[in-house]
């Protein structure tokens, strides 16, 4: 692979409970057979210095998530998805947590 990758989006929020969000997606110069959309990318939700939700695609990985201490494979269909998915994911963990929280 010649050239370097270019960040095309990057977005850090810290929430009010001091979790933190931060999303990064950067354009390769070239696809390749682990990344054939030609994006790597890193989004993470975490808390405390833990990951509780992630989405990446590390060398030797490919598309993957990890929900808690679980980690699967992901379906990569496009950035929009990618996000909505990561969103979603967070949401049903804190929803989660809130629940357990209750009890």
């Amino acid at each position: 692979m010649t050239g370097k990758a270019t960040r095309i989006f990057y977005d850090k929020a810290v929430l009010p409970d001091g979790a933190i969000v931060e999303m990064v997606i950067w354009q390769l110069p070239q696809a390749d057979a682990e990344r054939i959309h030609g994006l790597k990318y890193s989004l993470y939700y975490g808390k405390e210095g833990k990951r509780i939700v992630g989405y990446d695609n590390e060398r030797g990985k490919g598309d993957h998530k990890h929900i808690r201490a679980k980690e699967s494979r992901y379906s990569f269909v496009s950035v929009e998805a990618l996000i909505a998915d990561f969103l979603r994911d967070i949401e049903r963990i804190q929803g989660e947590d809130d629940e357990e929280a209750s009890k």
